[in-house]
């Protein structure tokens, strides 16, 4: 039987290895006051055998807690502190499974050959731990046969087999037990042993006592415990005993069933990870009351004190409810104490029934005991979440109405609020149980759903737990067959024996120990005489090492950090969407390890991890919260490298800032690069030469010609400081000097500052002036200003100046020109960095403006209006029509205003009637970016990345209602007539609410990826969704069911519009669909496009379809002989297409360089066959404004006033009204 087959996994031995290393890491053998790292000394299955998962790497650490101390004497029947002792301990995988171990550890002979290397005195002795492993959590049996072993080691009469041999057959003979079916009795030597499981469907198993936690605390005491865990708190047990540390942290994880604890779990830490007391995220770790935590931050934990019966925090732990809490102390104490509840009762009826109660006062705590405290608290959970079942979805998702299941319990307990049943249902735990599928019917009820259905029923809570209806089936595991019958010498030991070593591990083992003799051998190489009181500074300094030895150590400390950063970033990566990153203990930790390593290993080490993750195909998907994680870390890195002058690690870092470069894959509007262009590393001309000569010999293509070659990796150069946001004159001085180095030409100097002079452009359009360099930009008259207060139509011109003044500083045949040109990129302490003019390039500088005039378009030509108030890019852009406020009386006054949202989390109502005051009102509430907005006559609804969706009156401004309940940003909202809301989310679900109730009416599509676009039809009921998995779902929501599934196209699915019975979607595949809503079939595939369809729309004047696309193009379709063909292209856009709108009169078209266009029809002449003629062909440009360099992601229209606003990335909206003449 191999692996998790058995009972017994591994036999492992720790204690004292041939590489001695104290606690603080420093090697050698420094005196027995001084404490050490425990080894792995012996195991089987051996590490060789690839058929048996290696035991848990942190084993010996853990089994050791206090780490390996040294003896002048071994067991002293007289002095306890030297008897053997027996405790369990609890480790936990990284997919949270658990893994149980039972210990002894006793004192033992230091082996022989380390005494002699380490000259360690005679006699010596020295902690040991033998421990059985496990991943089955039958504690008694592992305990008994642990202690059975020791016993049958160091026995006077011995045993009549090799100890050894006697561990080999037990680990690979005794299977586990079949729940509720078997028993499996096996033993050692004469020592009868059995293990068996309880039946599946009953409690989990636990094969503990309850005893010693009802033992430790008082009942407020431990329902106060008990309530800090289900609340997932920072808990730290403190106890003088080992075993009591994991009994009570395994008691108080079953009495939380059906619930799991999420978090970390570290029953028995070991003293040398004290420090992780100090990380934020929710724990539960124990403590030997003996280390001293003066030195911690211990603000927010919940310190269990189980030796003195105390817990103490600084938070407050909110208290359960009545009458829960009431009921559940009464049944504690009636368990615990039956005598004082029979005589309490005596005294209150004064007759003979008492009788009814149970007997249990002559009785010692047994297994009984521990079944009642378990149900007792299980019937806790039935009471307080009473009804739970009908706020769950009946879908995949398992999503549960927290607030309409609060507001049922106010109204039972007549109570406002209650704060600790909030809490709880927000814990990870509480989602946790939901994903499991409890209650559902292809799971079958669990306990909590069976005792909430008896209780209904007025059944006993014994009647949950199954009924055995058979005798369990007796296995017996025969006995190891004596290979020494004849013999009557029995196997007697002194000390623990060891297995047979390999030669290999015999080879290494007398290689380190040779090291270790020949330290000592040399005294004026090395520290005389150590002593324990030296700090480990002086250990460090004092000891040395051989260039081999040194070589080899280091590879070990590289490759153990970065196995642990490996670790760290993916858990980092994989946070929920409620998780803050920054306050994680994975930040922390790779935080501490880039910070704390003076070698450079940390820094040097993430940036690697990071490397490698991206070469290993990760699409490098960020949430905003993971964003800021990695430019904090990466800014560390980068520093800490630079103070080392480690360049490697500055140019690695360099390329992976720019490899992550972030799109709007996830909605984070920020790229990384732009926020490492304050740090000191790239001000040295030194860096970016050898960071150029590092690609040069990195350049795959050798054998091209010299001059391309060097152009080639400048080029690469120049993309990184535009987007580090190095000025523009400081950027061309560095490359100018490279080029020069390495003899390039006249012209591709001039290609090279032409292409740097694009990049700055159109970074400073995209992202403005990044923070820390607008100071390097102010000189003479200018004052330095914001970017949102720059005027944007003044962006061509200055932009346009400046690619002019390279062109002029190129070619003039004037030195001094050229020379102050290139000179603005040197930095001395008078000029902060050669922008600051003098006389000579003051007098240049006119002479320019005369020579060259700048030309500024007044804003009033174009019929372009500036609207600032957003503090942040804009994300959502929304404008309200006629058709949205249209009533039986006549067309609502805000009709023809703009909403817009923000990454600053507000809203603001913009009316463009009101010429220089259009913002008539601001809408604050949101915690995260607005990705969505609707709205009707009254009401205004909004979504968000904090997972809300908020109802606005849209006249006062207040707001109406918070509608929670989806589990990942909110990425479409749709006012419905009835006050009713549609809303859909990246969790995959669209909901339904009544904003009368504030209550999600229900979930009436669920797709299998997050959802983008969706589209419904109140009139007939039909819901059509798509999203990143590329399929289009179409649902009756009136029937309750869903129609069809539309697949076909390959990649994203971004826009889409329904009308009738067509739907058109446009995905990132480069194709748009059309589909039919009754057949759910492709009608026609448009592929003319060269880049991904970004949105879609539908003519209902003459029936074409209008496609736009990344690739800039907007097509017009029409139907032509039963067929679909394209008829006309406009083409005079050059970025993303963002938004296309249609009416009867007027095509307006926005893109994501900001440029906009308003088409009008051109009108039938009299006479022409409308069949002949191409109705959707005669779409003729009006007009379009001068395009600014700014950059913006969303575009809305309102096509009946032909308005046409864009908001940018930097904030600003611009409001453009084609058809007023100005």
């Amino acid at each position: 039987m191999v692996g998790r087959g058995r009972i017994f996994e591994y036999f492992a031995v720790c204690g004292l290895g041939p590489e001695l290393r104290t606690l603080d890491g420093v090697k050698g053998f420094h005196g027995t006051l001084v404490k050490y790292m425990p080894s792995l000394l012996d195991q089987f299955p051996s590490s060789k055998d690839s058929d048996y998962p290696p035991p848990p790497p942190q084993l010996s650490t853990c089994v050791l807690p206090a780490g390996v101390e040294f003896y002048t004497s071994g067991f002293n029947a007289s002095d306890k502190a030297s008897h053997p002792h027996s405790y369990p301990i609890v480790l936990t995988e990284g997919d949270g499974s658990k893994i149980y171990v039972s210990c002894v550890a006793f004192r033992d002979p230091v082996s022989d050959d380390i005494a002699e290397a380490y000259r360690i005195p005679v006699n010596s002795f020295v902690d040991k731990c033998i421990c059985l492993i496990s991943h089955s959590p039958s504690f008694q049996v592992l305990r008994e046969a642990t202690e059975e072993l020791f016993r049958l080691c160091f026995s006077t009469s011995g045993c009549s087999k090799s100890l050894w041999e006697i561990v080999m057959y037990m680990v690979l003979n005794v299977p586990l037990p079949i729940p509720g079916k078997t028993k499996v009795l096996f033993s050692i030597e004469h020592c009868l042993l059995s293990v068996e499981a309880p039946h599946k469907d009953g409690l989990p198993h636990a094969d503990i006592s309850f005893q010693p936690l009802v033992q430790s605390l008082d009942v407020d005491n431990l329902i106060q415990f008990f309530t800090a865990v289900l609340l997932e708190r920072r808990i730290l047990l403190r106890a003088n005993k080992y075993s009591l540390l994991t009994l009570v942290s395994e008691a108080i994880c079953h009495l939380i069933y059906p619930f799991k604890w999420q978090h970390v779990y570290i029953p028995l830490l070991f003293f040398s990870g004290v420090d992780y007391i100090d990380a934020p995220t929710p724990y539960m770790m124990g403590l030997h009351s003996g280390v001293d935590t003066a030195g911690l931050a211990m603000d927010g934990v919940v310190v269990v004190d189980l030796d003195n019966n105390r817990i103490t925090t600084s938070e407050d732990i909110p208290l359960i409810p009545e009458p829960e809490r009431g009921i559940l102390r009464t049944e504690i104490v009636q368990l615990l104490y039956p005598n004082l509840m029979e005589l309490d009762h005596m005294q209150k009826k004064a007759g003979g029934l008492f009788g009814v109660f149970q007997r249990r006062h002559n009785k010692s705590w047994g297994d009984q005991h521990d079944l009642e405290l378990r149900l007792i608290f299980l019937k806790f959970f039935a009471s307080i979440l009473g009804g739970y079942r009908n706020f769950v979805e009946n879908t995949a998702a398992r999503v549960f109405n927290t607030q309409a299941f609060l507001k049922k319990r106010s109204r039972m307990t007549i109570k406002p609020s209650e704060p600790m049943v909030a809490q709880f249902l927000d814990t990870q735990g509480f989602f946790e149980f939901l994903e499991r599928g409890h209650g559902s019917e292809e799971h079958g009820l669990n306990l909590l759903d069976k005792l909430q259905d008896a209780i209904a029923r007025g059944q006993d809570s014994y009647a949950v737990l199954p009924v055995a209806t058979s005798e369990l089936e007796i296995l017996t595991i025969e006995d190891l067959p004596s290979v020494n019958a004849d013999s009557k010498a029995p196997y007697c030991y002194d000390h623990f024996p060891i297995n047979t070593r390999t030669q290999e591990q015999e080879e290494k083992r007398k290689t380190i120990l040779a090291v270790a003799s020949a330290t000592l051998e040399h005294p004026a190489r090395h520290m005389l005489t150590p002593t324990p009181s030296l700090t480990r500074r002086e250990f460090a300094k004092a000891e040395s090492l051989s260039p081999r030895e040194r070589a080899a150590e280091r590879e070990r400390m590289v490759l153990d950090i970065k196995v642990k950063l490996q670790g760290l970033w993916m858990r980092l990566l994989k946070l929920g969407a409620t998780d803050d990153p920054l306050s994680s203990f994975e930040y922390g930790t790779i935080l501490a390890l880039i910070e704390s390593d003076a070698e450079g290993i940390g820094g040097s080490g993430f940036v690697e991890c990071i490397r490698e993750h991206i070469h290993s195909g990760w699409q490098c998907r960020l949430t905003e919260e993971q964003f800021i994680a990695v430019k904090e870390l990466l800014k560390t890195a980068i520093s800490r490298a630079t103070s080392r002058n480690d360049m490697i690690t500055v140019m690695d870092a360099l390329e992976i800032s720019a490899d992550i470069y972030k799109r709007d894959d996830n909605n984070v509007p920020d790229y990384v690069q732009r926020h490492l262009g304050l740090l000191p590393a790239w001000d040295e001309v030194r860096f970016w030469e050898v960071y150029f000569e590092t690609i040069m010999e990195k350049a795959a293509d050798k054998l091209a010609n010299y001059a391309t070659l060097v152009t080639e990796q400048l080029i690469v150069i120049a993309s990184h400081m535009a987007g580090l946001g190095i000025p523009d004159a400081d950027a061309w001085f560095i490359m100018e000097s490279i080029a020069q180095k390495n003899n390039l030409g006249y012209k591709q100097l001039i290609k090279l500052r032409g292409l740097l002079s694009y990049m700055q452009q159109v970074r400073q359009g995209y992202w403005g002036i990044l923070p820390g360099h607008s100071q390097l930009l102010s000189s003479g008259k200018h004052t330095q200003q914001s970017q949102d207060s720059v005027d944007e139509s003044q962006q061509p011109a200055e932009a346009s100046g400046l690619g002019r003044s390279w062109v002029q500083s190129m070619f003039s045949r004037d030195p001094s020109i050229r020379g102050n040109a290139a000179g603005r990129g040197q930095r001395g302490a008078s000029n902060s960095g050669g922008l600051v003019p003098n006389e000579s390039t003051k007098n240049n500088a006119a002479s320019r403006k005369l020579d060259i005039p700048v030309v500024v378009p007044k804003r009033g030509h174009s019929g372009v209006r500036i609207l600032r108030g957003h503090k942040g890019s804009i994300t959502a852009l929304h404008a309200i029509t006629r058709s949205e406020v249209w009533d039986l009386t006549s067309d609502q006054e805000d009709a023809g205003y703009f909403i817009s949202g923000s990454v600053d989390c507000t809203l603001k109502l913009w009316d463009p009637n009101l010429r220089g005051s259009e913002l008539r009102a601001t809408l604050t509430g949101h915690t995260r970016a607005i990705r969505a907005i609707s709205s009707d006559r009254t009401r205004v609804v909004s979504g968000s990345d904090d997972q809300n969706v908020f109802v606005w009156d849209k006249h006062t401004s207040r707001l109406l209602e918070e509608l929670k309940g989806h589990d990942a940003q909110v990425s479409c909202v749709k006012m419905l007539s009835g006050e009713r809301v549609l809303t859909a989310s990246h969790d995959g679900s669209v909901k339904m609410w009544d904003v009368r109730t504030d209550t999600c009416v229900a979930t009436v599509g669920r797709s299998l990826s997050a959802i983008l676009c969706m589209e419904y039809d109140d009139s007939t009921g039909l819901l059509v969704a798509a999203g990143r998995d590329g399929v289009g779902n179409i649902w009756d929501i009136r029937a309750g069911r869903q129609m069809h599934k539309l697949l076909g196209h390959t990649k994203w699915i971004r826009s889409m519009r329904m009308v009738g019975d067509t739907i058109i979607t446009g995905s990132d595949d480069w194709t748009a669909r059309l589909w039919s809503v009754s057949r759910g079939t492709c009608d026609a595939v448009l592929a003319c496009h060269a880049g991904p369809i970004t949105c879609v729309e539908y003519s209902t004047f003459d029936k074409g379809i209008i496609t736009g696309s990344a690739d800039g193009m907007v097509r017009i379709w029409e139907s032509h002989e039963g067929s679909l063909q394209c008829v006309k292209t406009i083409s005079i856009h050059s970025s993303d297409i963002l938004s296309v709108k249609v009416g009867e009169q007027w095509l307006a078209i926005g893109a994501a360089d900001n440029s906009m266009s308003l088409f009008h029809r051109i009108e039938q002449r009299p006479g022409v066959d409308s069949n002949i003629a191409s109705k959707m062909a005669g779409w003729q440009l009006y007009r379009t404004p001068q395009r600014t360099a700014a950059m913006v992601r969303c575009v809305a229209s309102d096509i009946d006033r032909g308005r046409i606003c864009s908001g940018g990335r930097n904030g600003i909206l611009r409001l453009w009204e084609p058809t007023v003449q100005v």
